[in-house]
């Protein structure tokens, strides 16, 4: 378990002063899934600029016992990394799940099918809003770039589990640590997301890419290809209420109509 000090307020945002656009748009990244140390699976996302934003996409595949999850999602977000237009295709242990969403006034109007049913759900809209399902770095990214504009403030969740709902995110900065990319030696900075009472370590380099998450999920942890922490984390000691998936139990993030 890994010891935590938090900064102080005086420097609690000190590595934020990067622009939202210079780590969001043009950039692409592979990522190693792992749960205990144990490779499960893979993932990656891809920014793209365009003149009226950026288009996001995320790939995800995790496969092991009592768990089959694929993941395939595409985002419209404007110029800040505002979330326009989402598109999600997943399959977690044979089940097919879509959603389309977007803001509609003041509301976020999600459309989700599974199981051969669908569902409507209309949300409060917020301003720094992250769709985000688990496992998806690309949207553990837009978390980052948003955080960086925002000065860590006004953060919000947009879970696609169930009928969908929406939790503010709490981010926490803690002191630098160190690692490799691509074996040179990188700063490597440390936030800890708070969202719906999980906590998700997040690492991230001095362009505010992201090189690791430790999920709230039993022992998983997203690594960036290429990239190591010195000295290398622990799998995760995960906490006595959290079970690890099992086709009897909850998969992850996975939307279904009530």
């Amino acid at each position: 378990m890994r010891f935590r000090t938090l900064i102080p307020s005086a420097g609690l945002f000190a590595f934020v002063l990067l622009s939202a656009s210079a780590s969001a748009v043009a950039q692409s990244a592979s990522f190693a899934v792992s749960q205990n140390g144990k490779p499960v699976g893979t993932a990656s996302f891809t920014f793209t600029s365009k003149p009226t934003g950026v288009d996001s996409t995320s790939l995800l595949r995790v496969d092991m016992q009592g768990l089959n999850y694929s993941l395939s999602k595409t985002e419209e977000l404007s110029p800040a990394s505002g979330l326009l237009h989402v598109q999600l295709s997943a399959i977690v242990n044979n089940s097919a799940v879509n959603i389309v969403a977007k803001p509609d006034g003041a509301q976020f109007l999600m459309n989700i099918s599974a199981n051969g049913r669908a569902n409507t759900t209309r949300l409060d809209a917020h301003k720094s809003a992250v769709f985000l399902p688990d496992f998806d770095p690309g949207a553990l990214q837009t978390l980052l770039t948003i955080a960086a504009a925002t000065n860590n403030r006004d953060l919000w969740a947009i879970l696609p589990k169930q009928a969908g709902s929406t939790s503010p995110i709490q981010l926490a900065t803690y002191p630098d640590e160190q690692g490799t990319l691509d074996a040179k030696p990188i700063t490597v900075h440390h936030l800890i997301a708070t969202i719906a009472g999980t906590s998700t370590d997040l690492f991230s380099g001095s362009e505010n890419q992201l090189l690791q998450a430790e999920l709230p999920q039993q022992g998983f942890v997203l690594v960036r290809k290429g990239f190591v922490l010195t000295p290398p984390t622990k799998p995760l000691a995960p906490p006595a209420s959290m079970i690890a998936p099992t086709p009897a139990n909850n998969p992850p993030s996975t939307p279904s109509p009530q």
